[in-house]
């Protein structure tokens, strides 16, 4: 089993290393400055198995693991992250929300369109007065009838405009309370359901990022997903997944920084002999590389534990934290390594500073996974 695992994830790596080379590489720097999001991308990531890679056979998915998954997002950021973030954002939380608490009416619906790149699914939990507060959110859904109607309004929504379906978590009880939250499916041509605005952001500028309004948005009840009341407990077990997307993410980010100032480091001569050879600067691309391996082992970790089932609270809050973290030092030490090159556009790195900072804010900040892993190990 482990063999096959192991083959799989050599195919993935390949084979999306060998796409990110030839579609994403060159585009990079005009995708940034643009703040251009590439849907035809998402499209193609489809046809090459990644935007459902763990949603089964039998819904139009690759039907792998956190493993493979891991693999890809890796493989993605380490040429560019914000291709990563979204590629994660799609499976972990829109496409995996379906998957875990879907019916089988909802997941036939759904689940074929996203795994194939067709649809690209956006998450809605955040608001702007209640980011890691999800609890006491504003955006409120009544009953009336065989419907629900949505006002409110959620922010920093990955795919906020250009996604087709989006997930959307509204208060359906009293403030604060649990089981006060329920989580709907709403598509993009439902009327009241509207993109508003597009932020500008400081990285990850190819990952679309922007509001969802909702104004007398009527959801019928067939559009509910799990049981009412559940959308607070199904967002937590959701995040458990998705933070390690983002463990993989910064992951990513380090090594595509990192290999950037190794292989500048050789190239780069001073005083008669490459950068590399000065202890001052072999001794950063050491922290570098032992950091990062480290954080490869959390992250991997959880994975696997993520695919045998285990309850993954902690391990996923761990690699998050940690490789975020990891991620920033290595960036910031990547851009040392360039020196006034670093802080140039015509390098990587100064996209890789701008990029890796999101991690360590996005599904939770590196404060909120140290509440996380405090509550759990004191248990």
């Amino acid at each position: 089993m482990m063999a096959e695992i192991a083959e799989n994830q050599e195919l993935i790596a390949q084979s999306v290393r060998d796409f990110a080379a030839r579609l994403i590489q060159p585009h990079v720097r005009a995708w940034d400055e643009s703040q251009y999001f590439p849907v035809e991308i998402f499209h193609q990531l489809g046809a090459l198995g990644v935007m459902g890679i763990l949603v089964p056979e039998s819904y139009g998915g690759a039907g792998l693991g956190y493993r493979e998954y891991v693999t890809a997002i890796v493989e993605l950021s380490k040429v560019d992250p914000s291709i990563g973030l979204s590629m994660a954002a799609h499976n972990s939380l829109c496409t995996n929300h379906i998957l875990m608490f879907g019916n089988e009416t909802q997941k036939q619906n759904y689940l074929p369109k996203l795994a194939s790149g067709e649809w690209i699914g956006a998450w809605g939990l955040t608001e702007p007065n209640t980011g890691s507060d999800a609890g006491n959110m504003r955006t409120v859904a009544v009953k009336d009838g065989e419907y629900w109607v949505l006002n409110g309004a959620k922010n920093f929504i990955t795919h906020g405009k250009s996604g087709n379906v989006a997930v959307v978590i509204a208060r359906t009880g009293a403030p604060g309370d649990k089981r006060g939250a329920t989580a709907f499916i709403i598509e993009r041509n439902t009327p009241g359901f509207s993109a508003g605005k597009k932020e500008d952001k400081l990285g990850m500028r190819a990952s679309e990022t922007a509001e969802l309004i909702f104004q007398d948005c009527r959801i019928h009840e067939s559009q509910v997903l799990g049981e009412v009341g559940e959308g607070f407990i199904q967002s937590l077990k959701i995040l458990d997944g998705g933070r390690i997307s983002i463990a993989a993410l910064s992951l990513g980010t380090a090594i595509g920084a990192y290999e950037a100032a190794l292989a500048y480091s050789k190239e780069r001569h001073q005083f008669g002999k490459a950068i590399s050879q000065f202890q001052a600067i072999a001794f950063k691309l050491a922290d570098m590389f032992t950091e990062i391996e480290a954080a490869k082992l959390l992250v991997y970790d959880a994975a696997d534990r993520k695919d045998r089932g285990e309850t993954v609270t902690l391990q996923s809050a761990t690699a998050k934290y940690y490789a975020s973290e990891v991620s920033v030092r290595v960036a910031n030490e990547a851009v040392q390594i360039f020196g006034g090159y670093g802080f140039t556009k015509d390098y990587p790195v100064e996209k890789f500073y701008r990029d890796c900072k999101l991690c360590t804010i996005g599904e939770g900040t590196s404060e909120i996974q140290k509440l996380v892993i405090s509550r759990e190990i004191l248990k």
